[in-house]
């Protein structure tokens, strides 16, 4: 997950929010999953330094398996996966032939580095870098072909800050796939159907209704003829 608060020392606690009892306790869990014909083993490290960063979210799954249905071509293309999180995301993207990005907060990064590490063979192209939205987003380029987001719109205070970063990185001839679980409570669905569109446009490319989760694809909008 990403996002950023002016606090740097409030970072764990503001955008890594933490239900209590659900983070107690410290521990690392490794699991195996199977996307594109790609055995990719991910860790979560669970406990209150990364909390909801820690764990594979059921996003994060359903776009997986959304490229994998939808044969989405990533070979040769300029990806970059905001608050990855796991990184599960751009790992597979970097596996099918992208040239990617994994980005989150500095908090976990060595997460997504060891899961990189573990997953992409030497010679693949993923780089894992830091980004803080509304900060830094500058310093990145601004002609990915393909921005990832699973599970990246939960924190209120941030969208303004996520949407600044995805129409900076977002290339004219881009696209913008963006998973959420639809949390009526986060305002999640409130991004999706006012915010977003006002800037992008937006089409619902999947919903699975036994998760609650919906995929967004999102595209520059064309300037209007004079």
């Amino acid at each position: 997950m990403a996002a950023r608060g002016p606090d740097p020392e409030s970072e764990p606690e503001s955008v890594f929010p933490r239900e209590l009892g659900l983070f107690a306790d410290s521990y690392t869990e490794r699991s195996r999953f199977c996307f594109c014909g790609h055995a990719l083993s991910i860790t979560q490290n669970f406990g209150s330094r990364l909390g909801v960063a820690a764990r594979v979210w059921d996003a994060a799954l359903s776009l997986c398996k959304y490229f994998e249905k939808q044969n989405v071509d990533f070979r040769g293309k300029k990806v970059i996966e905001l608050g990855a999180g796991t990184g599960i995301v751009g790992i597979l993207a970097a596996l099918q032939g992208g040239d990617v990005t994994i980005t989150d907060l500095p908090l976990a990064l060595e997460q997504i580095k060891d899961n990189v590490q573990a997953n992409v063979p030497p010679g693949g192209r993923a780089q894992v870098r830091a980004l803080s939205w509304g900060i830094d987003q500058h310093v990145f380029p601004g002609d990915y072909d393909l921005v990832l987001g699973a599970d990246i719109v939960y924190l209120e205070p941030t969208f303004p800050l996520l949407l600044g970063t995805l129409q900076h990185l977002c290339g004219p001839r881009g696209t913008i796939y963006l998973a959420a679980k639809m949390r009526q409570e986060h305002g999640t669905e409130s991004f999706f159907q006012h915010l977003l569109p006002q800037h992008f446009q937006l089409e619902l490319a999947q919903r699975d209704e036994d998760e609650n989760v919906n995929i967004y694809r999102a595209r520059h909008r064309k300037p209007k003829s004079a």
